[in-house]
């Protein structure tokens, strides 16, 4: 009898495992299904916006008869900018950048819908945050940005947080580059970390076998005994990468000291401008309000709706793309001083 409900109890115990996880997996189905949406640009008006939102609070904390007031100066207001002459106009764009730069698909159709519409008095204003990562995918973020500046159309670079590496190979396409003062730019170089298990198959008696053609089809590898000469012809290749990288910016940015700046550090908004990494320190909301006085400002954002599996894949990369972030957090945070208080 006992015998019986033990057995009984780990089948139970199985089936509870079972339906449990069947729940978690239709449960981040359905969570990634709500991401889900239609395919297109969609375009909000900033100035509207900025209107509202002042509006609303103003509001709030007027009187009666003061809101009356303002309600008919506003319509006024819009009546003669129907009238009025058009005026220059601002076309911003997003980009949060992750390891694959997986927003260029929607950054390409988004450039494409402003080269269609704008001209060299108008402007573009990309909002940038982006960590870096892999060098062709960024690189091909960064012709994209190029697109604009080859249209001669001013290209504006907001950093509120951080441009580094891949990051700041698409800033520095900028016709001029705004940070906070405490965003994070530079990191010019190039860096590749590959663990090797070599030694743990080894112990366990595991060859690995890999056959190539060609020389240096493959150098090194996480699987098999790595030699001098491999780490030397990947040595090699990074070292090429960043000449491509240093010329890249030093295209964008001529009077900027490469030897002083291209060195894989980092810098804050404040000593970036100082570099000359950075061309002014101001936040994106500074200068869009400021833009919105003088200009039109649409905000653009092309939706592209992924397949189910694609978006229950891109749980994994946000995954890797949060340690990501702590690695450079943890980074940045050692070089700040220690309060004596810690």
């Amino acid at each position: 009898m006992i015998e019986f409900l033990a057995e009984y109890g780990l089948f139970l115990l199985k089936v509870v495992t079972i339906v449990v996880a069947i729940i978690i997996v239709i449960s981040t189905a359905a969570a990634a299904s709500k991401k889900a949406t239609q395919e297109g640009l969609e375009v909000e008006q900033l100035n509207d916006k900025y209107r509202r939102i002042a509006g609303a609070l103003r509001s709030a904390v007027m009187k009666k008869g003061e809101r009356k007031k303002e309600a008919k100066e506003e319509k006024r207001r819009q009546k003669t900018e129907e009238k009025g002459d058009s005026r220059p106009r601002g076309f911003v764009i997003d980009f949060k950048g992750d390891l694959k730069a997986s927003a260029v698909p929607s950054l390409r159709e988004e450039v494409t819908a402003v080269l269609d519409v704008a001209t060299s008095d108008d402007q573009v204003i990309v909002r940038l945050e982006n960590h870096g990562g892999i060098v062709h995918e960024h690189g091909l973020a960064a012709s994209q940005l190029a697109r604009i500046r080859d249209r001669y159309i001013p290209l504006l670079v907001c950093v509120d947080k951080v441009a580094a590496s891949g990051g700041y190979l698409m800033a520095c396409v900028a016709s001029k580059i705004y940070a906070a003062p405490f965003a994070i730019l530079g990191s010019i170089g190039v860096i590749a970390q590959i663990p090797n298990f070599n030694r743990l198959l080894d112990s366990h008696g595991v060859d690995f076998e890999q056959i190539t053609a060609g020389k240096y089809k493959r150098t090194v590898t996480m699987f098999g005994k790595n030699t001098d000469e491999d780490r030397d012809k990947l040595k090699q290749e990074l070292e090429d990468v960043h000449v491509l990288f240093k010329s890249a910016v030093s295209k964008y940015r001529v009077d900027l000291d490469l030897d002083k700046v291209a060195t894989g550090e980092h810098w804050y908004g404040t000593q970036a401008l100082e570099l000359g990494l950075a061309d002014e320190i101001r936040t994106s909301d500074e200068l869009l309000l400021e833009l919105a006085e003088s200009r039109d400002l649409y905000h653009l954002s092309y939706k592209i709706k992924q397949p189910l599996q694609k978006r229950l894949m891109s749980n994994v990369d946000s995954a890797i793309e949060k340690l990501d972030a702590a690695g450079w957090r943890r980074r940045f945070e050692s070089r700040l001083p220690k309060s004596p208080w810690n």
